[in-house]
């Protein structure tokens, strides 16, 4: 297994060729400072094995740099020691840890201060002003400072975040430089930006240094992988290149289940001549070693999210990887929250302990996501677990998905349910309509079927009822309300709406007059929530009968 293998990275050595892809968690202070659940949010899965940490996008000024709220900073010496808890933590893992450096340009998020970027184009409704001479200057001096505040964190390496449509990507992406000095107009003059920060940090620290760079842009008008490719083997002076994708449009890295996995790497012509890593929907063993046929390392972000045990689970039992299921639901729910993960409830919550661990035995009756999380979890705390399913099959409404792709990937979470339960000692019992004393785990709610009509309409934000849509179309005649879809994220959205129009299925905004039932809930039960339901109703079961276990 290549992945397992111990890889050069600069002058350092990483355990593995498994790294913690930068993700927007949110988990830091509002001043930019990290804190306990940041740092054992990024620990766990340096305990889990992984090769390489890199911390989220992390941000080099205070004047307008920022791109998020909650954002990590490394913009003042008095960050430091904080930071050098953080590394120090994930160092006692036996993991290196990275930091990403950003500025976000045109995409910036600071109240009162304008956006600036190479040139004044449209930056999704906003505009920039364009950037002088002396914003150039000041903002890659910023760099450089954010590179040496790292090393005196004991940062072992630094990513510069040249993709996504952030500052650097905006120096490089023909579509937003339209300059006409020394920073526009050809590939090197494109790439000046960048490579002077690049020869700035070269000059002022020693330190594993990187790019990441988007090996495409998903827009209409982006570059391809050719032009991606070229880029990163035209820099000088860098350890490393970290492919991701995209600039605006979706679905950049972290393309939902209706795109291939992995998807990046399909798309990358060839092994760049530079140390390389690459993300991109790489969840499995098999898209790990697909991925490793044309890259050094393999970045992996929602799948560490899921998981943070991946890497050692992957080396040794990977029929108990909790799965990504590629939804994109808790982990691009960022704008105001913090990073979550569907299939994973501990995801933000590192800090929170469990009951200690007992003896005794409990039954749960009810198979689907609800009972399968209370087993594993009454497991964990050592009990006998038996479990028990009045159906053939576990997995509850899940196995009722009718759209292809999402019951491909959800279905993922049931078989790793069906490995993981036996391997953690319970008892699988199905066509069992057990009457006993026990656990009740049955869903707590469940939603109501679509009506049977030849002519449907569908004002609803529920997945069962966007599944059930779909299912119907050929039955019946079917109008979906646009605000249906406000709670997928972009590419989600719009390939079911490509799905369902191809369906046949029309789509027009809301009009009380046709769309007479509504189920518009922001916050329905779901994966996630079924999962904490499980773990609450055992922890509840255990404090009532504590008698019987103490």
């Amino acid at each position: 297994m290549k992945f397992s293998t111990s890889q050069q990275i600069g002058y350092l050595t990483s355990r593995n060729r498994i790294v913690m892809a930068p993700m927007i968690s949110n988990l830091a202070n509002p001043d930019g400072s990290t804190n306990e659940t940041h740092i054992h949010y990024l620990a766990e899965r340096a305990r889990g094995g992984a090769g390489i940490i890199t911390t989220e996008y992390t941000y080099v000024d205070d004047h307008n740099a920022r791109g998020s709220r909650n954002e990590l900073s490394i913009t003042r010496d008095d960050l430091v020691p904080k930071l050098r808890r953080l590394t120090e933590s994930v160092h006692i893992y036996g993991a290196l840890c990275f930091v990403q450096l950003v500025h976000a340009g045109g995409k910036a998020l600071v109240a009162g201060v304008p956006q600036m970027a190479p040139s004044s184009v449209d930056y999704i409704g906003t505009t920039p002003r364009e950037m002088t001479r002396d914003d150039i200057e000041r903002t890659q001096e910023s760099f450089i400072s954010a590179a040496i505040r790292a090393r005196r964190a004991g940062f072992d390496g630094v990513e510069l975040h040249g993709a996504h449509g952030y500052l650097i990507q905006e120096f490089i992406s023909p579509a937003l430089n339209s300059r006409d000095d020394g920073y526009g107009g050809s590939l090197q003059n494109r790439l000046r930006f960048a490579q002077e920060i690049i020869d700035g940090i070269r000059g002022s620290v020693e330190t594993v240094l990187g790019i990441r760079l988007s090996l495409y842009e998903d827009d209409p008008d982006g570059y391809a992988p050719d032009y991606g490719l070229k880029c990163a083997e035209s820099l000088d002076g860098i350890d490393f290149v970290h492919f991701s994708a995209g600039r605006f449009a979706p679905p950049g890295s972290t393309a939902s289940f209706y795109h291939e996995a992995p998807h990046i790497a399909a798309r990358l012509p060839r092994k760049p001549k530079v140390t390389s890593m690459i993300v991109g929907s790489i969840d499995s063993i098999e898209a790990m070693e697909k991925a490793l046929e044309k890259s050094d390392f393999v970045s992996i972000g929602r799948g560490l999210l899921a998981d943070p045990f991946l890497a050692i689970k992957a080396a040794g039992r990977p029929e108990t990887i909790r799965p990504c299921i590629r939804c994109n639901q808790g982990c691009r729910n960022l704008s105001w929250g913090e990073v979550r993960c569907t299939v994973n409830p501990d995801t933000g919550f590192e800090t929170i302990g469990h009951l200690p661990t007992l003896l005794g035995e409990i039954v749960i009756i009810g198979g689907g996501i609800k009972g399968l999380e209370a087993s594993l979890h009454a497991s964990k705390l050592g009990l006998r677990v038996q479990l028990h399913e009045a159906s053939g099959v576990i997995g509850g409404q899940l196995n009722e998905i009718w759209e292809p792709m999402m019951r491909r990937e959800y279905g993922r979470l049931i078989e790793y349910y069906r490995a993981a339960l036996p391997a953690a000692g319970v008892e699988i019992l199905t066509d069992s309509k057990y009457s006993g004393k026990g656990l009740s785990c049955l869903p707590e709610v469940v939603y109501p079927a679509l009506p049977k009509k030849d002519e449907i309409f569908v004002d609803s934000t529920i997945y069962k009822h966007l599944d059930e849509a779909l299912r119907i179309s050929g039955e019946a005649r079917v109008t979906i309300s646009t605000r249906s879809l406000m709670y997928l994220d972009r590419d989600r959205a719009g390939q079911f709406r490509r799905i369902a129009e191809s369906l046949g299925i029309r789509f027009i905004d809301f009009d009380p007059e046709i769309f007479h039932e509504s189920l518009i809930i922001p916050d329905q039960y779901d994966i996630l929530k079924a999962m904490q339901s499980g773990r609450l109703a055992v922890d509840r079961y255990l404090s009532a009968m504590r008698n019987d276990y103490l």
